[in-house]
């Protein structure tokens, strides 16, 4: 079985450190048979970033399914997540907050939680400027990928809402509800459109030659840790020349 000591000690030889703010892509099941479970890791995640750290996770509940025809229902509180049992588990923990995006929410634990996920409900676009997920670029944040790859990098879709890939968000903003200290609001937002397929892996070479990516394994989970700014920059200059460039090719 694999401990949460044990977890602890590979996330810091990754390269995860005291006070870091970090968003966390997970499989659990790819870490091994962990004792403790879900709970265990997430345990691990906050000892190693400490007091004055953060630890996030996405809890999206975006589907292909909604449009403006079908406007997202949103409970901060109830709607569950498809990101896997590590952010499920996460999320219903009493000290963790969850901001109130209808599609993309980030649930956050630790000293800068409440001011990470602040606001993203009235963002532009669900990943981008003003969100959780850029907000980390600026305060030099980290992106854990924990038995996971690229592929499932939610900050990439940030930067495709920046440089307006084309594609990518539905034409039409939906008028979606979110619970909010009781009372059902409505706002007006942008959610994704599906079908466009992503080569998100084609950046690794990019992030290992920049310097920006630690790799190894968290238990039997082989990981990455990424530097957020370092890579909205470098990622975002490519984009910038090709908005199309995350794209995969078809013939």
């Amino acid at each position: 079985m694999i401990s949460k000591e044990k977890i602890a000690s590979d996330l810091e030889a990754l390269g995860l450190e005291s006070g870091d703010h970090v968003l966390v892509h997970s499989s659990l099941s790819k870490i091994g048979w962990v004792c403790g479970g879900a709970e265990a890791v997430i345990d691990a995640l906050l000892s190693v970033v400490g007091p004055e750290g953060t630890v996030a996770v996405p809890t999206l509940t975006g589907s292909r399914e909604l449009s403006p025809e079908n406007p997202p229902v949103f409970d901060p509180e109830k709607t569950p997540c498809w990101t896997g049992l590590i952010p499920e588990t996460f999320r219903k923990r009493p000290e963790a907050v969850r901001s109130l995006h209808p599609t993309h929410s980030v649930a956050a634990i630790g000293k800068r939680a409440q001011e990470l996920v602040a606001g993203h409900e009235t963002a532009a676009a669900p990943c981008g400027p003003g969100t959780p997920y850029f907000r980390l670029g600026s305060w030099n944040g980290k992106i854990l990928f924990l038995g996971v790859d690229l592929r499932v990098n939610t900050t990439y879709h940030g930067l495709e809402e920046q440089w307006q890939a084309p594609g990518h968000l539905q034409p039409e903003p939906v008028k979606a509800k979110i619970l909010v200290d009781g009372t059902w609001r409505v706002i007006e937002t942008r959610i994704h459109q599906y079908g466009i397929e992503r080569d998100y892996l084609k950046t690794l070479p990019l992030l290992r030659e920049a310097g920006i990516i630690n790799e190894g394994f968290v238990g039997e989970a082989y990981s990455y840790l990424v530097k957020t700014r370092p890579m909205l920059e470098l990622v975002g200059k490519k984009l910038k020349e090709n908005p199309r460039y995350l794209y995969r090719k078809t013939a």
